[in-house]
């Protein structure tokens, strides 16, 4: 079951339009549905969860691996089309909910899913921090991101882009380029150029760390304000008392937090008391 017709065509028989309020951009580029499709890696005995179905374009593709796949879509017009058109496959379930509340574990699935999506922009950030909370749960998550945000992901320490979000996902996670996708490869075009990455869940954390809370209160403490010195910036957060125990790890606190390594950051964690039970 693959369906051909174009989104446009999709949307002009069902009677819809792409609403900005949600978000709503429709992939159209055959090259980055092959891509995407390959990154997870899927077969007839897997399982894999789509974000954001929409009109069932890619979802379509993902059912012809075999897999059993799981769509989440919130908007109920987009649910009205999946329902019409894919709801007599055998490999297919759709849950129409918030797919910032949706829990893994309570799927009950045989095997570790892949989440994979063409994630709204505007909740894309806490989406993925909300399937990394859920990592154990997991293979891996492949998604289509704003390419800013990608770029942040991928950074290593000390290049323009690393940012916090680069120092608390690589914490968790191994992330990979899939491919770039522009504005055209979509209807109708969004403001910005896209990128589809894959995020590989680690066993444990790339650094040994002893709180994850505390790792993460750091990590956006030295982000927060950019051009200052980690002490002026973690003081600010943690106060001027902390400084001395942090001087006691060795790392010079007159140095920038974009400077940082993930095993950096995690050493300044754990110089400072656990903000709540581990995490790992």
């Amino acid at each position: 079951m693959l369906i051909e017709e174009h989104p446009k065509a999709l949307l002009t028989r069902y009677g819809l339009f792409a609403k900005k309020s949600w978000g709503q951009n429709f992939l159209v580029d055959e090259r980055a549905y092959k891509a995407i499709v390959a990154a997870c890696a899927v077969g007839a005995q897997d399982c894999v969860i789509e974000i954001g179905a929409g009109l069932g374009t890619l979802t379509s593709r993902l059912i012809n691996t075999g897999a059993q796949v799981i769509a989440v879509e919130r908007e109920h017009d987009m649910c009205q089309v999946l329902r019409t058109e894919l709801s007599g496959q055998p490999n297919f379930t759709l849950r129409e909910e918030n797919a910032l509340l949706l829990s893994i574990d309570a799927l009950a699935l045989p095997k570790k899913p892949v989440v994979v999506g063409n994630l709204p922009y505007q909740i894309a950030t806490p989406l993925l921090f909300r399937f990394l909370e859920q990592r154990q749960n997991l293979r891996h998550i492949v998604v289509m991101l704003q390419r800013e945000v990608a770029e942040r992901l991928l950074a290593p320490a000390g290049a323009d882009a690393y940012s916090a979000l680069s120092a608390q996902v690589q914490m968790l996670a191994s992330v990979e380029r899939i491919c770039n996708v522009s504005r055209g490869g979509f209807i109708p075009p969004p403001k910005v150029e896209s990128t589809v990455v894959r995020v590989v869940p680690l066993a444990g954390t790339r650094a040994p760390v002893r709180d994850l809370s505390t790792y993460s209160r750091v990590v956006r403490a030295a982000f927060s304000q950019r051009r200052k010195t980690l002490r002026n910036a973690l003081s600010a957060t943690f106060g001027d008392e902390a400084i001395e125990t942090l001087t006691a790890t060795g790392i010079d606190l007159g140095r920038r937090g974009e400077t940082l390594s993930v095993a950096e950051f995690a050493r300044l964690a754990d110089a400072l008391p656990a903000t709540s039970v581990d995490t790992q």
